[in-house]
C-alpha cells in the first residue's frame, strides 16, 4: 500500500551549510524564504515545495528521512547524490 506525503526541501552542496539552515529555522526564519533564496533545486521558485508524492517517487534516503518525521518536524541534513537536503514534512 502506497503512502503520500506532502514536503518541501532545501537543496545545499555542503553539509554545514544544511546546519545553518536548521539553525536558521531553529531562529525563526522562513522554511520558504531560505528555500528560495538558497536552495539549488528547482522547487526553490516554490519555497521548495515539491507537493504531494507517493512512496517510491523520490530518492531512498529522502523517503528513508521523511517516513520517520512527524507532519511540521524538520529533519537532520539528508545526504542523496544531489547533495544534502533539510526536510519539512507537511502532510
Amino acid at each position: 500500500m502506497k503512502q503520500y506525503y506532502r514536503a518541501r526541501h532545501i537543496l545545499l552542496e555542503d553539509k554545514e551549510d544544511a546546519f545553518e539552515m536548521i539553525s536558521l529555522l531553529n531562529s525563526g526564519s522562513l522554511f520558504e524564504d531560505l528555500a528560495k533564496e538558497y536552495s539549488e533545486c528547482h522547487s526553490s521558485e516554490r519555497g521548495g515545495d515539491l507537493g504531494k508524492f507517493s512512496s517510491g517517487t523520490m530518492l531512498a534516503e529522502f523517503e528513508r528521512a521523511l517516513y520517520q518525521m512527524k507532519i511540521n518536524d524538520i529533519s537532520k541534513p539528508v545526504k542523496t547524490k544531489f547533495g544534502f537536503h533539510v526536510i519539512e514534512r507537511l502532510e
